[in-house]
């Protein structure tokens, strides 16, 4: 079986955050937070990494990234998730500039990643412990007529902020600690202390115990086959109602492949707290974090 390798979601612009927030630097020694997740899947074994980007932003991305992993005993690729990478019979409706989600980012390392592999986002910070946690589980996972999958949870108290709202995939799990359920909710906020979701104009609130999934996942490639596979429909049933901002989300697919009985999903416990930017007001937390850490001896002034 192939060892597990890494790939890193770098595919969107940070509409919200107002910049190409994936290279932004985090620490006075220049690190991105990319940085921080390589260092600590490096430790938990990882030697091969996959980068999704854009290609109109690959001159940027690479100025930035090249130098830093130079000297690294470690493979990288990257691939492209373009707009018009879309079924037969389908257009890129006029105006359309957002990606089309992170199911379809996956879809795009078809043919490219071809073992288990986990996948992250590239502007959050997982922790040391939910790398050595998802690459164990990985070397030891293959389909055996039936995918088993694994997904590392955060509570939600440990990923709002208070710059807006933001989207994560709330989870319910079994006594067996198996995934039941994951819906996507995409506006996620806080207010008087409270954690609530806005649907239909209509708010929620949430146990601050609730696990999420921040996009930590790991997976063996027929989750690329079933995502490829399923863009089509996702398309059919979503791109007249909204043909600007529609997206096919990771956790959708496996919320189908869970009811078909097609896959299972281990939830990992992880005692990591998440960080990560998704508004320009975010960063000076995350600096902090970092600065911290390293104060504590988690990671050194340089890596």
């Amino acid at each position: 079986m192939k060892n597990p390798e890494l790939v890193i979601m770098a595919a969107g612009m940070g509409s919200r955050y107002g910049g190409l927030k994936q290279i932004d630097k985090v620490d006075d020694a220049g690190h991105i937070i990319i940085d921080y997740s390589i260092y600590d899947a490096m430790r938990a074994g990882f030697r091969d990494f996959t980068f999704i980007i854009k290609r109109e932003i690959e001159k940027d991305f690479r100025e930035v990234m090249d130098p830093h992993l130079a000297g690294k005993d470690i493979n990288v690729k990257y691939v492209f998730q373009e707009l018009d990478k879309l079924p037969e019979g389908f257009s890129v409706p006029e105006g359309r500039t957002k990606p089309w989600g992170t199911a379809h980012a996956l879809a795009c390392c078809l043919g490219t990643v071809e073992g288990p592999f986990a996948v992250i986002n590239a502007d959050d910070y997982y922790g040391a412990n939910a790398f050595i946690k998802i690459y164990e589980f990985l070397k030891n996972t293959e389909f055996d007529g039936k995918s088993h999958f694994s997904m590392v949870g955060y509570k939600i108290k440990n990923t709002v902020t208070e710059q807006g709202t933001v989207s994560r995939g709330v989870c319910v799990a079994d006594e067996n600690g198996l995934l039941t359920e994951i819906v996507e909710r995409t506006k996620i906020g806080t207010q008087d202390g409270k954690i609530f979701f806005t649907e239909d104009g209509v708010d929620t609130e949430l146990d601050p115990e609730t696990l999420v999934s921040m996009n930590l996942w790991g997976f063996t490639p027929e989750y690329l086959t079933e995502a490829n596979a399923r863009f089509a429909k996702f398309l059919s049933d979503n791109l007249d109602k909204n043909p600007l901002k529609c997206e096919f989300f990771l956790p959708t697919v496996v919320s189908e492949l869970i009811a078909e009985g097609k896959a299972d999903v281990r939830v990992l416990d992880n005692s990591d707290k998440w960080y990560g930017v998704t508004y320009k007001e975010d960063k000076v937390a995350v600096v902090e974090a970092f600065k911290a850490l390293k104060a504590k001896g988690v990671y050194p002034e340089n890596f």
